[in-house]
């Protein structure tokens, strides 16, 4: 006995509704992995859920953007608007602009020049010899610049040389006074034990 005719229309129930997605997702992209391979076709597939979330598969041969690039050309539908062909034209003009300075690069470098006429040429020597004036100028700012911070580290090693000096001679000072001292104050512990009644002595002789 067969199976009977399921009825195409929206599933009510929410938890049938996602497992039944889920399942016949799986068996689209398995399908197109499938034709991808024996049929050798290129194959695209994008599936967006009801809650917004993206599947997508595309075969190995061709990637995605390529796909769409030539659906575009064989629908002739106008898949991007005027805003995305404007950055399309917007990046080629930049891809051709970078090889164009690329190129003016190696010229200037000495590379690929055998193509170049006279006037092509004779404008890479004025590019090489504008590139050196500017390359010499700021040798020039550069070494003078040094020399300013030379005279400058040279005058703060002179004033730290001098504050130096003159804490060294601070500190020799106060160490000769403390010597003084501390040399007055021995002498005259020294003294005084020895004649102990010197002013005894002097008053008896002037007695007698």
């Amino acid at each position: 006995m067969g199976r009977g005719k399921i009825e195409i229309k929206r599933i009510e129930n929410v938890n049938n509704r996602v497992v039944t997605f889920s399942k016949r997702r799986n068996g689209l992209v398995k399908k197109a992995k499938e034709i991808s391979v024996l049929c050798d076709a290129k194959v695209a597939l994008i599936v967006f859920a009801s809650n917004g979330k993206m599947t997508d598969y595309c075969c190995p041969s061709m990637d995605l953007g390529a796909m769409l690039d030539q659906y575009q050309k064989l629908s002739g539908k106008k898949l991007w608007d005027a805003k995305h062909e404007n950055l399309n034209n917007e990046i080629d003009r930049i891809k051709k602009e970078n090889d164009s300075l690329q190129l003016e690069l190696r010229h200037l470098k000495g590379e690929d020049i055998q193509s170049l006429n006279l006037k092509n040429l004779m404008a890479v020597e004025h590019g090489v010899e504008h590139g050196l004036d500017k390359v010499r100028d700021h040798q020039m700012e550069f070494l003078m610049t040094k020399r300013r911070n030379e005279k400058m580290m040279v005058e703060e090693n002179r004033q730290l040389s001098f504050q130096l000096q003159q804490q060294e001679m601070a500190i020799a000072s106060n160490a000769r006074g403390m010597m003084m001292r501390d040399h007055d104050a021995q002498f005259g512990y020294i003294v005084q034990p020895i004649q102990p009644n010197l002013q005894e002595k002097i008053m008896s002789l002037v007695i007698d």
